[in-house]
């Protein structure tokens, strides 16, 4: 595993944004990520709220008729690659055709962290030992927590 040395700036802004990511889940947003590797990373980061995964639905359809049910705000945190983008777009569409309240706000916070490099939810998991407080040359004292 690559550890990256980052600075105090980045650091907080990944704070606030994991921070503002379990307001949402505290008020009621559903957040949706692609798959399980992503719901690790956020828990590895410190997100302690609900997330919904995309995968363990059967498609676009089963997903936005199952979310199109609730009256809440969805957050959509899918990888900023050719899939996610292309997932984005079609869930986007089809929830706001139902009048669904769909945020990418975050996915664009998540993206200007890094100035563009986080492209992916899961690398956020890289990150996870500095948000935790383990820093300097005992990085491997992250795996004992």
């Amino acid at each position: 595993m690559i550890y990256r040395r980052i600075d105090h700036e980045k650091l907080d802004r990944l704070h606030d944004f994991i921070f503002m990511l379990n307001k949402e889940s505290e008020n009621g947003s559903v957040i949706v990520v692609e798959g399980k590797r992503d719901v690790r990373a956020l828990t590895k980061a410190g997100f302690n709220g609900n997330l919904s995964v995309f995968h363990h639905f059967r498609g676009v359809s089963d997903f936005v008729d199952n979310h199109s049910l609730y009256n809440k705000k969805i957050i959509l945190l899918f990888d900023m690659d050719r899939t996610g983008k292309h997932l984005t777009r079609k869930i986007l569409s089809q929830l706001q055709c139902r009048g669904g309240n769909v945020s990418l706000l975050y996915k664009k916070k998540l993206a200007g962290i890094d100035n563009g490099k986080i492209r992916h939810v899961e690398d956020l998991s890289s990150y996870a030992p500095y948000l935790s407080g383990i820093t300097g040359s005992r990085l491997d004292l992250y795996f004992y927590t």
